[in-house]
């Protein structure tokens, strides 16, 4: 009996022995197609670039620290901006299923124009310290993206040459009031004699922020050569051959300073702006204004009783006051408030296309990003702001098919459920309204 057992267990293994034979060559060529090397090293490393992380990893490579952490950096502990980036982690997507998503329009109106994205490109200072080619690269981008750009006060490149790069496009400009209101209106004018559409006014900027890590890096305009800054070119001889050879950098819109970033920004900040000077902007501006950096209920409330068209909840990247109210937490209650009266946009913490969707369906109109554009402005240039809008747009793309819908108005707060880590104590969210908790 046992060698019958032992018999028919060897007649199934020798009846289930895979059967070999040769492949024939037209067999093999599908399996050995290779992928056509990529000769240009930027674009090799910019295809391999999937989300904007990856961006900012090859920049950190790239660019002497004292810029890349201009860009990277934040106020003090930089809790501001680390709680910004947390708080897009802290979400949750419900999904509806079965809705035919084959095709989907990202196409919004905002200000009273059209954007082909729910994003643009924010207001960044220094811009060509990070990569030579600096806001033309961006403005260039948003050109073909068919989505805003914003220059800011302290831009490296004119009002006048930003829309050369950008000039059937939108193009937003960031103004701040300094203590010198001539100057400060001589570029509003120009800002609307070039065609800006939109004028950003920051009012989160009495005075500078503590940046410790410009203090650190004696960040400067131009860069201060010391033995460090030398020894840290080594690695990255491009980015210095491309400062040597190009433009001195200055303040385009502006004049040169010789000093430090925070010593420029403390001459130039005035902390006695106010609500007034803000009803004199308006009066001014003869396009769409908007107030950029609220940060309380209260305060927006205020702003919009003023009759601006839109506000952007904003800690200024976590680059002004550390432990600021983090401006997603802050969006469903302003936008319970005052979304069906005043338009609502959204900047600081957003690293991905999914950060843009969450914002959307709780009440944004539109979304600016600022570091997520120069972390591909630092790792390639022109090329690489393509590749972070590209990354993006892919994101926002995907992130809306999977929940269902097809047109940004489609996305709500059914869509999103923020899920707080830090919570108000008991005395002050008695203050807070429940649905921002």
């Amino acid at each position: 009996m046992r060698f019958n057992d032992d018999y028919q267990r060897q007649s199934d293994r020798d009846a289930n022995v895979t059967r070999r034979r040769i492949p024939r060559p037209r067999e093999l060529a599908p399996l050995l197609q290779f992928k056509k090397p990529q000769l240009n090293a930027t674009q090799r490393r910019l295809a391999a670039a999937l989300t904007i992380e990856d961006l900012r990893r090859i920049a950190k490579r790239r660019t002497p620290k004292a810029a890349f952490d201009y860009t990277d950096g934040a106020a003090e502990e930089e809790l501001s901006l680390a709680r910004a980036r947390q708080a897009f982690r802290d979400i949750e997507f419900h999904p509806t299923i079965l809705r035919d998503v084959s095709s989907v329009d990202t196409s919004a109106t905002v200000l009273g124009g059209p954007v082909a994205q729910p994003f643009g490109i924010a207001p960044t200072g220094f811009t060509r310290l990070m990569h030579t080619e600096g806001e033309i690269a961006g403005a260039r981008t948003a050109a073909r993206a068919g989505i805003p750009f914003a220059l800011s006060t302290l831009g490296t490149a004119s009002i006048e040459d930003v829309k050369a790069a950008n000039p059937d496009g939108r193009n937003w400009f960031q103004l701040y009031m300094w203590k010198d209101r001539d100057r400060s209106m001589a570029l509003v004018e120009r800002a609307a004699a070039a065609g800006y559409d939109t004028l950003l006014a920051t009012v989160d900027v009495p005075v500078a922020g503590a940046r410790h890590r410009d203090t650190r890096n004696g960040m400067s305009i131009p860069p201060t050569l010391t033995l460090r800054t030398v020894l840290d070119a080594v690695p990255r001889p491009r980015w210095w051959f491309d400062l040597l050879t190009t433009e001195p950098l200055s303040f385009a819109s502006l004049d040169r300073w010789p000093g430090t970033v925070a010593e420029y920004l403390d001459t130039m900040f005035d902390p006695t702006v106010n609500f007034d000077d803000l009803v004199w902007i308006k009066e001014q501006w003869p396009n769409k204004l908007v107030v950029k950096g609220i940060q309380t209920l209260d305060d927006a409330r205020a702003v919009a009783g003023l009759g601006v068209d839109g506000i952007v909840l904003s800690n200024h990247g976590g680059r002004q006051l550390d432990r600021a109210p983090v401006p997603f937490h802050l969006l469903p209650s302003v936008a319970a408030e005052l979304g069906d009266t005043t338009e609502i946009l959204l900047d600081t913490g957003v690293m991905s296309g999914a950060d843009v969707v969450a914002a959307v369906a709780l009440g944004a109109r539109f979304v600016l990003v600022g570091r997520a554009y120069l972390y591909g402005l630092m790792a390639g240039g022109e090329a690489g702001v393509d590749r972070a809008v590209e990354i993006l747009s892919q994101q926002v793309r995907r992130t809306m098919q999977l929940l269902g819908v097809t047109s940004l108005s489609e996305l709500g707060p059914r869509h999103v459920t923020q899920l707080h880590r830090l919570r108000p104590s008991v005395a002050r969210s008695a203050r807070i309204p429940p649905e921002s908790l």
